[in-house]
């Protein structure tokens, strides 16, 4: 029985020009790292490493705040 490595792999360490894509203003982006309910998705799951989940998360708030993402969707509403 083989031991595979199955630990995803930080997309920001990968490509250094998504660092500059982390801020309130690219929405969009940010979009990705949200539930259709509005929940921040965890790094575990995207793969994240926790110095850019950070990041992201601080972001993410920043948008909701002025708001450019919602902080709740309601699924009636659809």
């Amino acid at each position: 029985m083989a031991l595979t490595n199955n630990r995803k792999i930080c997309p920001f360490k990968e490509d250094p020009k998504l660092i500059k894509k982390i801020s309130y203003k690219e929405y969009k982006f940010l979009r990705k790292f949200t539930t259709e309910q509005g929940k921040i998705i965890p790094g575990f799951v995207t793969g994240v490493s926790s110095k850019y989940q950070r990041q992201i998360t601080k972001e993410i708030k920043k948008a909701r705040n002025i708001a450019l993402l919602p902080f709740v969707s309601d699924p009636r509403n659809l």
